[in-house]
């Protein structure tokens, strides 16, 4: 993969001389749907599926930008003196997001770049591209300028420049997964207070397989911040009767102690998936650390049944996508990943039952939405690297 960045950035750019190449990881959450928000844990890992970037010092402070993703932009031209976000700059706010970051806590750019990006991971589905391209640009800026920063300083970084400079109201979740992700690691998150313990998540006989809906979803679907109010609401109700200063602060039995001061029949089902779906992260954690793969699956199965029923974020594409891949033998566990409302899933399927899922799940998935789902097999993978 080195050598075609290379050759690819001596094409836009004219050579390679002096270019180094790096790479970030993409994620998945394994469980952990809307828990982070309501104050609860995650299960995220980094996956090999990633961003890669090709880049140069300059001798000036122009910046200069290339995506083979957005081939037809073509070169797309900034400097150091004019980092601020626009809408006409498209793609090019993430990386001049992340510069504009290290400048705001004294890590000063002092020249330009070159950089040639090769997105691989799908846009617009819940995948975290952009995050992504983020922890890619921390890493070349850590690298080239050579800044004394750690992992979870880098995750901190990116969790910054998407929030204050591209406006995106972005949890940690993201950037802790891409950032600090460890080869055949999970990383079990406490939100609410970044607190976190690598586990064991290693496939021998199973392998990773996200489905890709092709439906668009994101933070900015209006029904995500509906949740978001469903769920503060209910509580405030429960703050009137209870000490908690989240929903995940309770467990089941004490939601159900408490479930009458919740005025909304919604706002209840709401809380009650936000309080059983981050049990179901403990169990998962648990359940990893025993290396009980086929109780992971149990618990993500029901997880995509609570996000459905209790939460109302899955969607007839997501919904497809769990219910035919339950029909295959040799499918451990699926569930939607990321807000939901469209995106992916994430599925753990036997090594031998991998071709049969594709196949029988892009035929179904095709029959009744109407147009195809994509495939990816990827593997559990390590944080951000120079190649």
């Amino acid at each position: 993969m080195k050598q075609e960045m290379l050759e690819q950035f001596a094409e836009v750019f004219g050579n390679h001389e002096g270019v180094e190449v790096f790479q970030a990881p993409g994620r998945v959450n394994l469980i952990g749907g809307h828990t982070d928000y309501n104050g609860g844990h995650v299960l995220p890992c980094a996956i090999s599926m990633g961003t890669y970037g090709a880049v140069r010092k300059r001798n000036d402070r122009k910046l200069r930008f290339y995506s083979v993703n957005f081939a037809e932009q073509g070169i797309i031209e900034s400097d150091l003196d004019s980092l601020v976000y626009s809408k006409e700059a498209g793609w090019t706010n993430y990386p001049k997001g992340v510069i504009w970051a290290f400048d705001q806590i004294g890590l000063r750019i002092d020249c330009g770049l070159d950089l040639l990006i090769d997105g691989r991971i799908p846009e617009n589905v819940g995948m975290a591209s952009s995050t992504s391209l983020e922890i890619l640009t921390c890493v070349i800026l850590r690298d080239l300028f050579r800044f004394d920063l750690s992992n979870k300083t880098v995750a901190m970084i990116a969790k910054n420049a998407e929030k204050r400079f591209n406006g995106v109201n972005t949890g940690v979740l993201n950037q802790v997964a891409m950032a600090m992700g460890r080869k055949d690691q999970a990383i079990f998150l406490n939100a609410r207070t970044e607190e976190y313990e690598y586990v064991p998540f290693v496939l021998e006989n199973e392998k990773l397989v996200i489905a890709c809906s092709n439906k668009k979803c994101g933070l900015s679907h209006p029904e995500y911040q509906k949740r978001l109010d469903e769920s503060y609401a209910a509580l405030i109700d429960l703050q009137k009767a209870a000490d908690v200063h989240a929903l995940c602060n309770l467990d089941e039995e004490q939601l159900e102690v408490f479930k009458g001061v919740i005025k909304s029949p919604v706002g209840f089902r709401r809380a009650r998936h936000a309080v059983s779906e981050n049990q179901r992260v403990i169990r998962a954690c648990k359940a990893l650390k025993e290396h009980k793969i086929e109780e992971l699956g149990r618990l993500m199965n029901e997880s995509h049944i609570s996000l459905r029923d209790d939460y109302e974020v899955t969607g007839r594409e997501l919904d497809t996508l769990v219910e035919e891949a339950w029909k295959v033998e040799g499918v451990i566990g699926s569930r939607m990943t990321s807000v939901g409302f469209g995106g992916c899933t994430v599925n753990i399927v036997k090594n031998e039952a991998v071709d049969t899922f594709m196949e029988q799940v892009g035929k179904a998935y095709k029959e009744k939405i109407g147009y195809d789902a994509d495939f990816y097999i990827t593997e559990v993978a390590q944080g951000p690297r120079k190649l």
